[in-house]
């Protein structure tokens, strides 16, 4: 035989498999059910968050599929936070399901409703539906405790399949800057923008830890004022427990960003310097690990271990984290009175800069400080 019948012969065969193959494809194949569960306590807050969920498969549009919210939720869900104290139980409170509003409308999922599940703190003794306490007295009824360790628990559909975890609690949290004397030196002569610190001097038992501030100030048309602010991220690191760590604020960037949020009216009259709150969040080191195995991948091998302190029964699946974290945060005015010329949030050649200086050149700004108003030793950037 010729080669090229040898060559037709084959095709034939192959064209004659292809066209004998079912051309139906089952897109939807044997789907395990995942429970997909997120919960960080703080005992900084009164009322503590868990969103307990499930994954969706089913036929037709997977996008339309997820807008539809009961897709997300398992039919009954019955969950229980556990507090112990050296080995002992102390308290259990039973979750709660509600509705809140706040889920970002920009994602394929329906919003921006969404359902989570809460427990209270509140010491207030008339709500026994948000607590059941159990060897505990009614004064125990308060805030999480820093020592204690928190167990989760959650019976998913009636018993088919329960969903634990536990954690300790971020706590020892401190920093010098909340201190009332302490003072952020952005610039010194004009245009010469500093570098100050924003120092953690303990960062308790963190392993990942978030700097922000909000940043105030007054607008005046005539004399009424109206209050803006902004959001500053300074910056995420991993950090070692029980050290310090620093972050550095840059001076032009903050007169940058005070400059870009000024509102854009002509009929605004002035503008005065109010103060900054100042916010360090520390992550528990479940929390660091899970943050480091869902980064994004930094090479193009895409496979990448998966990470979750949730257990589940029954050849479940979960995936998720249960864990928690420590919020500190202050608040440090630009004065609080006459009688304390020498607190302020900002020092005097900051504050010129700020009103005198090109960066916010033509916005208005002015100092209503104490110090800087003082009889026969005004500024010359002091309000009138």
């Amino acid at each position: 035989m010729k080669s090229g019948s040898l060559k037709i012969s084959f095709l034939s065969i192959l064209l004659l498999f292809l066209y004998s193959c079912n051309e139906k494809i089952n897109y939807v194949g044997e789907f395990k059910e995942t429970a997909i569960v997120y919960g960080l306590l703080d005992h900084a807050d009164t009322i503590h968050f868990i969103k307990i969920n499930r994954a969706f498969i089913g036929p037709g549009n997977a996008l339309e599929i997820a807008q539809i919210p009961d897709s997300n939720y398992f039919d009954q869900v019955e969950a229980t936070v556990s507090e112990y104290l050296d080995g002992n139980l102390i308290r259990t409170w039973e979750l709660r399901d509600t509705i809140i509003q706040n889920k970002d409308t920009n994602g394929v999922f329906y919003a921006p409703e969404q359902k989570v599940y809460y427990f209270k703190t509140l010491p207030t003794l008339n709500t026994p539906s948000f607590g059941t306490v159990q060897n505990a007295s009614n004064a125990q009824l308060s805030s999480l405790k820093p020592y204690a360790t928190y167990k989760l628990n959650a019976v998913l559909d009636g018993g088919k399949y329960t969903v634990t975890s536990e954690t300790e609690l971020v706590n020892g949290i401190t920093s010098p800057s909340s201190g009332q004397n302490f003072t952020f030196k952005l610039a010194d002569d004009p245009v010469e923008y500093l570098s100050s610190g924003l120092t953690v001097s303990n960062t308790g038992n963190s392993y990942l830890m978030n700097a922000q501030m909000d940043i105030e100030f007054n607008e005046f048309i005539g004399s009424t004022s109206t209050v803006k602010s902004f959001n500053w991220r300074i910056g995420e690191y991993d950090v070692n427990p029980f050290s310090s760590r620093t972050f550095t604020l840059l001076g032009k960037t903050f007169y940058e960003l005070i400059n870009a949020n000024c509102t854009n009216d002509p009929a605004i009259t002035k503008r005065t310097f109010k103060g900054m709150w100042i916010t360090f969040t520390g992550g528990a080191e479940e929390l660091y690990n899970y943050t480091i195995v869902n980064k994004p991948a930094s090479s193009l091998a895409q496979s990448k271990p998966s990470y979750t302190n949730l257990s589940i029964n029954n050849g479940g699946k979960v995936i998720g984290i249960f864990s928690s974290r420590q919020t500190v945060k202050f608040y440090k005015p630009f004065s609080v009175g006459s009688a304390q010329a020498y607190i302020r949030a900002i020092d005097k050649k900051s504050t010129r800069e700020l009103c005198q200086g090109p960066i916010n050149f033509g916005k208005l700004f002015c100092s209503d400080h104490p110090g800087d108003n003082i009889v026969n030793q005004e500024e010359a950037f002091a309000c009138q």
